[in-house]
């Protein structure tokens, strides 16, 4: 497999970092979003980020000019939901964003409970000290805790800043406890409740991300075929590192999404 992806139906591609960075797009990504569609291949966004809701990511893609719709849109926080919905949970102690927050109370979660069944993390770009004060003091009562993703850091033009990973470190320190779950990228399910609703073969699909440890590292679980984009996150160097029969293993390595498919 080359960057020309041939046979492939469908690819699932990452957002920050893949398809803009902050608030720019990656040069050509219109272009490339342009020959899946000529050549009849299915595009689907995919993230981690649970900063935003599926509308505030619907909402930035339309100003990019990118063409999209809610089922186009696969988050972290879908996963996240799935999870609490078959752990039957309805009571919560969120540190999150408003529209993390909508999207769970829209579910019947609550967000706020003073007797929550789990704390949950996700990537708070509001983050204030209330959130985290009480969710320590829930940790060391002993409510489990459960995380939307374990990125270490949401990509930005100015560098890595905090992500979900970071914070555990925080709560880890803090309160000395380990999330029970990490939904989200690495996780298989993340990508393979889409591929088997659209009744694709998994070899037949590619996973186009900027993150080892997330993006490829799924694209290996999944069976599909992972491609490193390096407008992101990961370096060559940190392909060099990788043992040769790692999950983070890529198949494909490009500068960025304007390589492929040409």
């Amino acid at each position: 497999m080359d960057a020309q992806l041939d046979g492939i139906d469908a690819v699932f591609l990452d957002l920050d970092g893949t398809i803009y960075l902050g608030g720019d797009l990656i040069e050509g990504a219109l272009d490339f979003l342009q020959r899946c569609d000529e050549r009849g291949v299915k595009r689907y966004f995919l993230s981690n980020n649970s900063s935003r809701s599926v509308k505030q990511y619907l909402k930035k893609l339309l100003a990019f000019g990118i063409p999209a719709t809610e089922e186009d849109v696969l988050l972290s926080t879908h996963d996240l939901l799935s999870w609490l919905s078959t752990h039957s949970v309805s009571k919560t102690w969120l540190i999150g964003t408003e529209g993390m927050r909508e999207m769970l109370e829209e579910k019947g979660i609550e967000t706020r409970s003073k007797n929550p069944q789990y704390v949950v993390l996700g990537y708070d770009t509001e983050i204030d000290y209330e959130k985290i004060s009480q969710a320590s003091i829930f940790l060391h009562s002993g409510v489990p805790l459960v995380a939307s993703h374990p990125d270490m850091v949401c990509p930005s033009p100015d560098g890595g800043l905090p992500d979900v990973g970071a914070y555990l470190a925080m709560l880890k320190v803090t309160t000395g406890v380990d999330p029970e779950h990490i939904t989200g990228k690495p996780n298989a399910g993340m990508i393979l409740h889409k591929i088997e609703e659209l009744g694709l073969d998994p070899a037949r699909c590619a996973m186009v991300g900027d993150r080892l440890y997330t993006d490829v590292a799924m694209a290996t679980r999944a069976g599909c075929v992972g491609v490193l984009v390096l407008s992101g996150e990961a370096t060559m160097e940190d392909v060099a590192q990788l043992e040769h029969d790692a999950e983070q293993q890529p198949t494909v390595i490009v500068n960025s999404v304007d390589q492929l498919l040409r």
